[in-house]
């Protein structure tokens, strides 16, 4: 049976001619017998800088017992991690979007490099999620991604709280409303220990994204990093893959259009974050199945927000399972008649019988009833106009107001921005332009959230607006709107905004434009020069040479 299983590793470990190769791995333990079964990669992204990824040696262990017991023999790897959180704000933001690129190539290789029959990827922070799918979708390989799960919640003062509260305590500090003794309590109470920024940020949000796509069993996500289950679920995706083996139940079967705005559908019902724009069609790319920006914006239009979760709202990831876990979101969207039902899962069954599954606890808060949704409409909305010709996306969960005009207050970069905050320069009514900070103009598309995070500490969210070419972390709120494409480094309009120019944000008009006539507008581009690249070589310089649009998922292939 094992042997029939051996698709791809035969070539890799059967014949006289691969004694050389099996002499190589008998030197680190493995035997006959173990070769003699398929090969199951275990790749995650352990890495001693964030909490995120720190327990991923502890559940590979889990996941291999559970190869082995089915009938498989485990071959952990890891790749690279950045932590957004830890580099926010620095230079080093800049490696987060490019990682997700390098994530990709290193799962493609270390499977193809050894001929790996299944593979299980084991996830944490951001881009870990959609790189280790992606890398999936290229090798097409029976395989699942366990997500390692969030963080339990800080305590302050009788609150639960996140890593977002003291990012926007920085900005609370600098305009004096709080003490360098509070600041410093927040610091040491927010991340109690092991696993992803705890509320809807980027890492829960694509954890619930790709429960939808049915790439990851549902309900795995949801168990958090420390809860005593975590090790049994990760115990059972190590009996799965081998399942997923055996029926050659491949990335090709399960992610179709339908499970795509699955997909879509739950981020939009949980106030997800920007990032997943630009993830979900970074994964639709590599499985050649035609998805767009306005897809999203059609999607959002037709499902109500339903999550009560941070950063707009008042629960978190933890909550959310208490409360029935990413299983009772997909029976919401079921019951709305938004979920595509027959759509295929890693579990063998379909999407609507998972979320037939659920179990609700009674009295829960967290996920609304469809009768009483928070918004009658989706957490994002998709803008186009004259400063966003390809497109951009906006926020608006938790967002009361819909439009803003103001004069535009212009930086070419993010500490530019952060530091004008800080020196409370910036007034309200204005409208915050961060620019050659997209894809190759950053390069990377760094994320925001110091700076919007410094707005609302200095009470300026609601009566400001910001726009940038960059990118959102799914902890940024307020009335912001990010991936203007094309970007400034491309001669996108952005690039050629003065000081002073108003600015119009209309939401339900899905506009953003700039009150200039056309052919001022084009007389300040024919003007412009691209500014020269910001690293002549090195990963940076290739990444900004190789990558597309932000409205194209940001990708290099």
């Amino acid at each position: 049976m094992a042997e029939t299983l051996k698709h791809r590793s035969a070539r890799l470990t059967e014949g006289p001619e691969r004694a050389p190769a099996r002499a190589m791995l008998k030197a680190i333990g493995f035997r006959n017998e173990d070769l003699a079964r398929p090969l199951v990669g275990v790749v995650h992204a352990w890495i001693e800088v964030m909490p995120c990824n720190f327990h991923h040696r502890r559940l590979a262990e889990k996941v291999k017992e559970g190869i082995r017991a089915a009938g498989g023999t485990p071959i952990e790897c890891n790749t690279i991690a950045v932590s957004d959180a830890v580099a926010m704000g620095t230079e080093g933001m800049k490696a987060s979007l490019i990682s997700r690129e390098v994530i990709a190539d290193s799962v493609e290789l270390v499977a193809r490099g050894h001929l790996f029959d299944a593979l299980v990827t084991i996830s944490g922070c951001d881009k870990t999620l959609p790189g280790m799918v992606m890398g999936m979708v290229r090798l097409d390989l029976p395989s699942l991604m366990l997500y390692g799960g969030t963080i339990l919640p800080g305590q302050y003062r009788g609150q639960n709280i996140t890593l977002q509260e003291v990012f926007e305590a920085v900005g609370a500090y600098a305009a004096g409303k709080l003490t360098a003794a509070e600041l410093d309590e927040l610091e040491n109470r927010a991340c109690p220990g092991p696993g992803a920024c705890g509320g809807q940020f980027t890492a829960n949000t694509m954890a619930i994204a790709f429960e939808l796509l049915g790439l990851s069993p549902m309900g795995s996500g949801s168990v958090p990093a420390m809860d005593p289950h975590k090790d049994e679920v990760a115990y059972r995706c190590g009996q799965l893959v081998m399942e997923l083996l055996r029926r050659d139940l491949r990335p090709s079967h399960i992610v179709t259009r339908p499970a795509l705005e699955n997909a879509i559908a739950s981020v939009m019902a949980t106030g997800g974050s920007t990032n997943a724009v630009l993830h979900l069609l970074a994964v639709a790319r590599e499985a050649g199945v035609p998805l767009s920006l306005d897809d999203f914006d059609r999607i959002s239009a037709r499902t109500p927000l339903l999550a009560d979760l941070k950063p707009s709202g008042r629960f978190m990831a933890w909550d959310l399972y208490r409360a029935g876990g990413t299983r009772l979101v997909a029976k919401r969207l079921l019951e709305a008649g938004l979920l595509h039902a027959g759509a295929m899962t890693v579990s063998g069954k379909t999407i609507g019988e998972e979320a037939q599954a659920a179990q609700e606890t009674p009295g829960q808060e967290v996920v609304r009833p469809l009768s009483n949704p928070l918004k009658p409409t989706g957490g994002l909305v998709i803008l186009r106009g004259n400063l966003a010709p390809e497109g951009c996306v906006m926020k608006v969960s938790g967002q009361q107001r819909l439009s803003h005009r103001g004069p535009a207050r212009v930086f070419d970069c993010e500490e530019d921005a952060f530091a004008a905050v800080q020196r409370q320069e910036i007034k309200p009514g204005d409208v915050v332009v961060i620019r050659y900070e997209g894809p190759q103009g950053g390069p990377g598309m760094r994320e925001m959230l110091a700076v919007t995070a410094a707005l609302v500490g200095a009470g300026l969210s609601d009566s400001v607006a910001l726009i940038t070419d960059g990118r959102f972390s799914g902890g940024s709120h307020g009335f912001i709107v990010g991936h203007i494409a094309p970007e400034a480094a491309r001669g996108g309009p952005l690039a050629v905004v003065r000081d002073g120019d108003v600015i119009i944000l209309d939401v339900p008009s899905r506009r953003l434009d700039v009150e200039l006539s056309d052919a001022e507008l084009q007389a300040r581009l024919r003007a412009w020069t691209p500014p020269p690249p910001r690293y002549p070589r090195g990963v940076m310089a290739k990444y900004a040479r190789l990558v597309g649009s932000a409205a194209e998922g940001a990708c290099t292939v």
